[in-house]
């Protein structure tokens, strides 16, 4: 894993500080996260088992959770899954050495809202913890409806007017953001940092491309269309007519 240390100190984030609860058995990880997390301004508590961070999540202290995956006592999806019986929303990334794609569809079927796998940079954790931060406070609806459009999160399928739209996972990603956000101008600074997890802008026209192709897919020929271009600023999801 690579540390934002290596380029310079990281920004803090504005006070107050958000609590941050880590269930993580490996001593070495946990030592590393705690350390780059509380230099980025977090407040941060470790868990070394599955009982013992189930027992900390469920005080509702904590505005975000990292779980590793296979820990001891108990499993990381099964801490997931009780945090979520008992309705404590909090945003939850799963860390985990497993990477098939059936292994993460089972990490977010568990309650989890992220998946990052390891070895991972640490920019790109603290990217997707940002990220989750950000999220609206409903992110664990199950179905994002907007117009004709809905989105199924768990079986992530996507349908208009009842007729399936097949997307790929960067599409898919793409266009959740945008039904989470509706009738708001997106621009490509807010997509380039919470879709692709970039914290630089670079200069590209990945987000256009990927608009373009989302465009083709959902604004079927003869139906209104749903993506709208905003000139000078960026992009939206919405309803017209």
């Amino acid at each position: 894993m690579t540390s934002a240390h290596d380029s310079g100190a990281p920004e803090r984030l504005s006070e107050p500080s958000p609590r941050l609860l880590l269930i993580e058995d490996d001593d070495s990880i946990a030592a590393e996260v705690v350390e780059e997390l509380t230099t980025r301004g977090y407040d941060v508590t470790r868990a070394a088992t599955g009982v013992e961070g189930l027992d900390q999540a469920c005080t509702g202290q904590f505005d975000l959770m990292i779980v590793d995956r296979m820990l001891p006592e108990l499993d990381g999806l099964t801490v997931i899954e009780s945090v979520r019986a008992q309705r404590i929303t909090i945003p939850v990334l799963v860390l985990s050495a497993l990477s098939a794609v059936d292994d993460r569809v089972s990490g977010l079927k568990a309650g989890g809202d992220d998946y990052l796998t390891k070895p991972f940079a640490m920019e790109e954790l603290a990217a997707r913890l940002e990220a989750l931060l950000r999220r609206p406070t409903d992110s664990r609806v199950t179905v994002l409806r907007v117009g004709p459009l809905e989105m199924d999160l768990i079986d992530r399928r996507v349908f208009r007017n009842g007729q399936e739209i097949e997307l790929l996972p960067r599409e898919f990603r793409l266009l959740e953001y945008m039904m989470r956000r509706p009738d708001t101008v997106l621009t490509r600074t807010m997509l380039l940092e919470d879709v692709w997890n970039y914290r630089f802008v670079p200069q590209t026209n990945l987000v256009d491309v990927h608009i373009g192709k989302l465009r083709r897919k959902i604004d079927l020929p003869g139906e209104p269309p749903l993506i709208h271009s905003i000139r000078g600023a960026g992009f939206s999801l919405r309803v017209t007519g």
